[in-house]
């Protein structure tokens, strides 16, 4: 199976002008439009042995690999599975598997037909999976034996799923994935060599819903190129690269790094079936599958810097990425102390959007800085009537919207929720509900969410500083911080803290954390209550709940 020859570390950037790409880039997308016949049918076509997808089980053993000319091979023939019994062009198929190659065959087969992928974590509850169902009007589900024995659970009547496939096992009711390709043969032929506009949707997520019931995002046929960018500048992706992002499939994070737009740069994609997140397991894997490119969230960065980093050969290991909640400048220092050098470019973007702001290999990375816009994307702070936001003051992330300055990838709207819809679009911007400053060189910094900003005294106090400051301490693997209501100040900082291992918690180290995050911030930020917890409330996709850390204070009354 011949591939590229994989870049080393000294490799030039994708992006080396930032400023030219920011004002030239532009995605042209053809009025039709398919990514799985464009993306993947042209990548099979011009070099069909080129590993794709590798998959390793959760000992980092391989399990699977896939091929350019398996990925479309096997997604004409579940399309036409598909057209078999039924499900085609606009409709729903809502699939929920582990990291597995069959979540491949299942997303790409649908989107070849114009049929519509709804990925879900697998942590989903019956109860999460019933709504998401109900609410997209779903026909068919793919799920493995685990995922069948869940929505055999839901107690409610689901007269909208008609279709229902299993894969790897057997499920009564449910057909076998294997069964269906097995009875379609090695390939399909007659299935449309132009299944979809550009403006067809091609995927459904649902948001994070970190203070309300998560809302259904539709993305279009062109958001296929929309992380072309992402790849490019972002993942620094070429061809004969190794890139792992450590996502569940579920999750819009896995659009961002394991779908189209590392395919579009021909980049091999690995994925892993990891249980609970194990540092020496993660680093083997770095070392043994000579991964050049690694994305993964703050949490499990967190975790690698507290292991021996010097016990394992990284030396393929080129460019490392991050993304789901702001990363921590100790992180940053630690990781790149540990790995010869390597920095985590920080990355931000929503499930309603793609990578919108990223720090990027040709420019120096300013810690606790969200980076600059990505090239093709307009962000702004602004107020809340649209007006920009004086240089050094916190705002709102704000991107443009209006028809000719609307970005490849940004959503339409919200399925069904009109007002949700309104709430974001206005004075000809989407506001994305985050809060930030910018520099006068246009660097973005983090405040938090809309919902996370804490008013204390009269000061407005991001929660991601004080986190920062926090988990600077050695003795802190992960913190999260709220507003607790207070009569006199409106609010006091409040701080849940991990504790990493062989750490006791005791009055006397909330003091010295309360006495180091006065050292690092401006005194008032410091946490004046802090409470040390075993884990943190957390979405399927990692985000910190901290609507819940604010409801268990007002529970509590402490």
């Amino acid at each position: 199976m011949p591939q590229p020859t994989i870049p080393s570390r000294d490799a030039a950037p994708r992006l080396q002008d930032y400023a030219t790409e920011r004002d030239s880039f532009r995605i042209e997308v053809p009025s039709v439009y398919n990514p799985v016949v464009d993306i993947v049918e042209g990548w099979a076509a011009d070099a069909p042995e080129d590993l794709a997808v590798l998959s390793l089980g959760p000992d980092g053993r391989v399990v699977g690999e896939q091929t350019a000319a398996d990925l479309a091979r096997d997604a004409r023939r579940f399309g036409q599975a598909l057209l078999d019994l039924g499900v085609g062009k606009g409709d729903r198929v809502f699939v929920m598997l582990p990291r597995v190659p069959a979540w491949y065959v299942a997303v790409l087969g649908a989107i070849r037909i114009g049929a519509i992928p709804m990925p879900g974590p697998n942590l989903l509850t019956p109860k999460d999976i019933a709504y998401r169902l109900s609410e997209s009007g779903a026909v068919a589900a793919v799920v493995d034996p685990s995922g069948a024995e869940k929505v055999g659970s839901i107690g409610q009547d689901l007269p909208a799923l008609r279709t229902r496939i299993v894969c790897d096992g057997k499920a009564d009711g449910w057909s076998s994935l294997d069964d269906l390709l097995a009875a379609v043969g090695e390939d399909a032929t007659g299935l449309p060599s132009e299944p979809t506009l550009r403006e067809d949707p091609m995927l459904v997520y649902f948001t994070s819903g970190t203070v309300s019931h998560p809302k259904m995002v539709t993305h279009t046929q062109e958001y296929g190129l929309a992380h072309v960018p992402t790849a490019r500048f972002w993942h620094d992706l070429r061809p004969g690269d190794r890139h792992w992002a450590v996502t569940d499939p579920g999750w819009a994070k896995a659009a961002f790094g394991t779908l189209f737009g590392q395919m579009h740069e021909r980049a091999t994609i690995v994925q892993v079936q990891l249980g609970k997140p194990d540092a020496d397991t993660i680093l083997g894997i770095l070392s043994d599958q000579q991964i050049t490119s690694f994305c993964a969230p703050p949490t499990l960065y967190r975790t690698l810097v507290q292991a021996d980093l010097g016990k394992h050969d990284l030396s393929a290991l080129r460019h490392c990425t991050s993304a789901g909640e702001p990363l921590n400048p100790e992180v940053i220092k630690v990781w790149s102390e540990g790995t010869g050098g390597l920095t985590v470019y920080d990355g931000y973007g929503q499930t309603e959007t793609s990578v919108t702001v990223a720090n990027y290999r040709a420019l120096p990375v300013r810690p606790g800085s969200m980076g600059l816009p990505m090239p093709g994307w307009d962000v702004r702070v602004v107020t809340d009537q649209g007006e920009p936001v004086p240089d050094g003051e916190v705002g709102n992330i704000a991107i443009r919207a209006e028809d000719e300055r609307r970005p490849v990838g940004l959503f339409h709207g919200y399925d069904g929720n009109p007002k949700a819809t309104a709430e974001r679009f206005q004075h000809g911007y989407y506001f994305t509900g985050d809060k930030a400053a910018r520099d006068p060189d246009g660097y973005l910094w983090f405040e938090g969410r809309d919902d996370d900003v804490i008013t204390s005294s009269a000061y407005r106090i991001g929660p991601f500083e004080v986190e920062s400051a926090l988990v600077e301490h050695p003795a802190v693997m992960e913190a999260a911080v709220v507003g607790k209501p207070d009569p006199e100040r409106t609010e006091i900082v409040t701080a849940f803290v991990i504790l990493a291992a062989n750490r006791e918690p005791s009055d006397e180290l909330a003091k010295e954390l309360q006495d180091h995050t006065k050292a690092l911030t401006a005194p008032y930020k410091y946490p004046r209550e802090i409470h040390f917890v075993d884990e943190l409330p957390k979405t399927v996709s990692g985000k910190i709940r901290r609507t819940e850390l604010r409801d268990l204070l007002r529970q509590s009354g402490s």
